[in-house]
């Protein structure tokens, strides 16, 4: 076998670690502030933004913590070290958003049959304060990679945004036209917003560790270009997967007609792989191209004229 190592990427890991944990501090201040005023204010806008940041807060150190166990080193136990830790985070995240949905439904359709009276210039003032929070925190995450974990954490992040807009929104509707039922209806809203994008980061987290190939790969197609190496007869065996994000590996059995030019091969395969496809980690096994057949029944007629003219 001859792998490829993978790359590295500390720098990115390192910024991830940092953008989250000011996430977590913005985040959780802000919390406290908006539970207080939506309670105060009687707004279930207000106070299922401000369930949902606490749960945010919660899912940002869920964050924080995977994003630094991905950066410890590989070990006995664990070779590729602890990278899919981060994909795990992030599905943990993803499962405590349909949690949060469903109580933002649940309290939702319980304020339509029950209205309540919402005060709703002080849920403007407040919604307002809590948007410019969110997007102050979704710059800080943007900026801390693209990796599963970053990007579920900025799921939550947006969905908070949104929350804080439908807050604002209700806020305004409520405090100049008295129709309190907008506050429960607009968080309806942003409740299915934030399901969509729950749903597809949940698909891509169990793709990684169910080590489906990674969307923006076809297996055939690399087959096809790892065949179309000068030197390769054909490939079988041929797996690819997702060690975390941005992270690709493969292995693969490839048929040569010549051992000897194997490390100028393998060159061309890694060079190949790399370039045009992004898959750092490569594992490939060769093996001799097997004599034809009619070689090999020459072989045999030889064989049976020798015992023949004993």
């Amino acid at each position: 076998m001859h792998p490829a190592e993978p790359h590295a990427h500390p720098h990115h890991e390192h910024a991830a670690g940092r953008a989250l944990g000011w996430a977590v501090a913005l985040t959780l201040g802000f919390a406290l502030l908006e539970a207080v005023g939506g309670f105060w204010a009687g707004s279930l806008a207000l106070l299922s933004d401000a369930g949902h940041m606490a749960t945010d807060a919660f899912s940002l150190l869920l964050a924080a913590f995977a994003a630094w166990l991905s950066r410890q080193p590989p070990s006995a136990r664990h070779s590729y070290g602890l990278v899919r830790a981060e994909v795990v985070g992030g599905l943990t995240n993803g499962v405590l958003m349909l949690a949060v949905i469903v109580y933002i439904v649940v309290e939702a359709v319980n304020r339509l049959l029950h209205p309540r009276p919402v005060a709703g210039a002080w849920v403007m003032g407040i919604a307002a304060v809590g948007l410019a929070i969110n997007v102050l925190v979704a710059w800080i995450l943007s900026r801390g990679g693209t990796g599963l974990n970053v990007r579920a954490a900025l799921l939550h992040v947006l969905g908070d945004l949104a929350g804080s807009v439908a807050a604002l929104t209700a806020g305004a509707i409520v405090h100049f036209t008295g129709w309190s039922l907008a506050d429960p209806l607009l968080s309806l809203v942003v409740a299915g917003l934030i399901l969509f994008a729950t749903l597809r980061l949940l698909r891509e987290a169990l793709n990684v560790l169910m080590e489906g190939v990674p969307p923006s790969l076809a297996l055939d197609e690399v087959g096809r270009a790892l065949a179309q190496v000068p030197g390769v007869e054909s490939v079988h065996d041929l797996h690819i997967w997702t060690l975390a994000s941005g992270r690709i590996a493969l292995s693969a059995h490839v048929v040569v007609n010549d051992l000897s030019r194997w490390p100028r091969t393998l060159a061309a395969i890694q060079e190949l792989l790399d370039g045009r496809f992004g898959i750092g980690h490569v594992t490939v096994q060769p093996e001799l191209r097997p004599p034809t057949r009619a070689v090999a029944s020459l072989s045999a007629l030889r064989s049976r004229s020798g015992k023949s003219g004993k």
